[in-house]
């Protein structure tokens, strides 16, 4: 697989963001929708600011497309259960899909052309394990985003070692996986405030996306980016392989990561 590589992450965004709202476009002419798997976090950011830039540009109908969430850190409930993350909460993956994904695309957007609540999709903890018939009670996945852990490779909240065609889980999370996301939530002030657990899409349910996109971006994904073009396959060990079991895979990548 040949890398696409980018000046910057704002035009590895624009690529992106105009590729999937003409799939958006070309789905709802058909009469159906359009299934986007999203993660949070700095990685996915540019298409996501790119997509809203073109829809001020050029405003389209996006009512027919359906988010379907990664993951969500977990907290324990007064009852003992695992529990979503508060809504609120700086480093909440439903506060990023509300306010960085949603508002922003449907800011110049008429009401009846905007991505609604009810399209914005999260693995239930209490039934984590529903989540894939879901998504393929809709028809699957069309593009999957992705994106590398620094560390240890990790994808939505899948660690090293997790298998091929593992489901959607309640997962505890590697401690490289929460070191990594110090940086994606700056506000954690330290190891001890990023949750121990999270509810994540597995690994088999990327694989079973269409298509798919990895992004990587900046001087800490250098290794992330040497992992992932230098593998023939799925490497357990680095879970953002599974981008080598997507049927149309693209790695997209800019300088600074590529270098």
């Amino acid at each position: 697989m040949t890398p696409q590589i980018f000046p910057d992450a704002e035009s590895l965004g624009h690529h992106l963001a105009r590729k999937l709202l003409n799939g958006i476009a070309d789905a709802r002419a058909d009469g159906r929708r359009f299934l986007l798997g999203c993660p949070s976090g700095r990685s996915p950011k540019p298409v996501y600011d790119q997509m809203a830039a073109l829809l001020a540009q050029a405003p389209q109908d996006i009512s027919n497309l359906v988010l379907v969430m990664m993951d969500e850190y977990l907290v324990t409930a007064a009852d003992g259960r695992p529990t979503n993350a508060p809504a609120d909460a700086h480093f909440s993956c439903h506060r990023f899909a509300r306010a960085d994904i949603a508002d922003q695309l449907n800011a110049a957007l008429p009401a009846e052309w905007q991505l609604t609540e009810e399209n914005i999709w999260f693995p239930d903890p209490d039934r984590a394990d529903q989540y894939d018939a879901r998504i393929e009670a809709a028809g699957g996945v069309d593009y999957f985003l992705l994106a590398s852990g620094a560390g240890d490779g990790h994808v939505a909240f899948n660690p090293p070692n997790s298998p091929a065609d593992g489901g959607s889980r309640i997962v505890t999370l590697a401690e490289q996986t929460r070191r990594d996301n110090l940086l994606t939530f700056p506000q954690f002030r330290d190891l001890s405030e990023v949750p121990l657990q999270g509810v994540s899409v597995g690994v088999g349910t990327i694989a079973k996306a269409r298509a798919a996109g990895m992004i990587l971006l900046g001087e800490g994904k250098r290794e992330a980016f040497r992992r992932i073009i230098a593998a023939s396959g799925y490497d357990e060990e680095w879970p953002a392989t599974v981008i080598h079991l997507v049927a149309k895979p693209e790695i997209l990548a800019d300088q600074a990561a590529a270098q």
